[in-house]
C-alpha cells in the first residue's frame, strides 16, 4: 500500500487543523486506516503505537483519537469488510439446507479468506483479531457458526473435532500462498478438505488452466516452490493442482517431483 506523502507545509497545516476535532474528514480517516494497515503488516498490531500511526499520516495523536478511540477500533474498521463477508457467507450456508450446509460453509469461508488474504496474513502474524475489542466477538461468533455448520446436526466429539480441523485448514494455505493464482489455490485447498472429510478428492475440484501471460509461465521454480510441490505431491495432490497453485506448467512440476518408485517384484 502506498504511503501517504506530504510536504512539511501540508503536514503543518493538517496538524494545526486537527488540534480542533471538528475538522475531522473522511479522507484523513482513510489515510489513518491505510497507514495502520502498513504498520500492522510490518511491525504487528501489538507493537504499533497510535503515535507511530499519527506520525505516518502526518497528524497529531489527538487527530487519530478523534477518528478512532483506540487501536482496537482501527482494527475493527480494517476488518469490517471481511467480517461482513464472513457473516453473509455463513448466513447463506445456513440457508442452503442440511444436505448442502457443510460444503456451502467451507466454500464460503474459503472464498472470504481468499478475498481478504492479505488482511488474514496480518492477523496470523500476531493474532490481532484475538485482541479484546469490537472485532473479536464478531470474529469468534462467525468461526463458531462455521464449525457448527461443518459438524452437522447432533455431532459427537469426533465430528466436532473433524469440523474444527476442516475449518482451520482453510486459512493457513491462503496465508502461505497468498500470491499464488486464486483459482488454483482454491482448488488445491478444497481438494485437501475433501480428502479430510470424505477420504477422497472431489473430481470437480480440478482447476481450469491458468491464463498465460505474454511472457508465459515461469520455466523454473524456487527452492521454496519445489519444497511446496513435493509436500503437496506427498499428500496426494496431482501435478495439475500443484501447477495451478504455484503458477507454473505441469512439465515444470514434473521436473522437480521425485521419480516414481519401481513396482515391487
Amino acid at each position: 500500500m502506498k504511503r501517504a506523502e506530504s510536504s512539511n507545509s501540508e503536514t503543518d497545516y493538517e496538524t494545526s487543523i486537527y488540534e480542533t476535532p471538528m475538522h475531522g474528514t473522511p479522507r484523513t480517516r482513510q489515510r489513518i486506516l491505510g497507514a495502520s494497515m502498513e504498520l500492522f503488516g510490518v511491525r504487528g498490531f501489538h507493537e504499533t503505537s497510535l503515535r507511530e500511526i499519527a506520525e505516518r499520516v502526518g497528524v497529531t495523536k489527538t487527530a487519530v483519537l478523534y477518528h478512532f478511540p483506540g487501536k482496537a477500533d482501527i482494527l475493527a474498521a480494517l476488518v469490517e469488510p471481511m467480517l461482513g463477508d464472513l457473516a453473509a457467507a455463513m448466513a447463506n450456508a445456513a440457508a442452503a439446507g442440511p444436505g448442502r450446509a457443510r460444503w456451502a460453509a467451507i466454500e464460503g469461508m474459503l472464498d472470504v479468506w481468499l478475498k481478504h488474504r492479505y488482511l488474514l496474513r496480518l492477523n496470523l502474524q500476531d493474532l490481532a483479531l484475538a485482541t479484546p475489542g469490537p472485532a473479536f466477538a464478531r470474529f469468534r461468533d462467525a468461526m463458531l457458526r462455521a464449525n457448527a455448520l461443518v459438524a452437522g446436526a447432533d455431532p459427537g466429539l469426533a465430528e466436532r473435532v473433524r469440523a474444527a480441523q476442516a475449518v482451520a485448514m482453510l486459512s493457513d494455505p491462503v496465508v502461505l500462498f497468498a500470491d499464488a493464482p486464486v483459482e488454483g489455490l482454491r482448488a488445491a485447498v478444497l481438494d485437501g478438505v475433501h480428502r479430510l472429510l470424505d477420504g477422497t478428492a472431489e473430481p470437480a475440484a480440478e482447476p481450469p488452466p491458468a491464463p498465460r501471460s505474454r511472457r508465459g509461465r515461469p520455466a523454473a521454480m524456487s527452492t521454496a516452490m519445489i519444497e511446496t510441490a513435493r509436500r503437496m505431491h506427498a499428500a496426494g495432490s496431482g501435478a495439475t493442482l500443484i501447477a495451478a497453485a504455484l503458477g507454473v506448467s505441469r512439465a515444470t512440476v514434473y521436473r522437480h517431483l521425485p521419480p516414481a518408485a519401481p513396482p515391487t517384484p
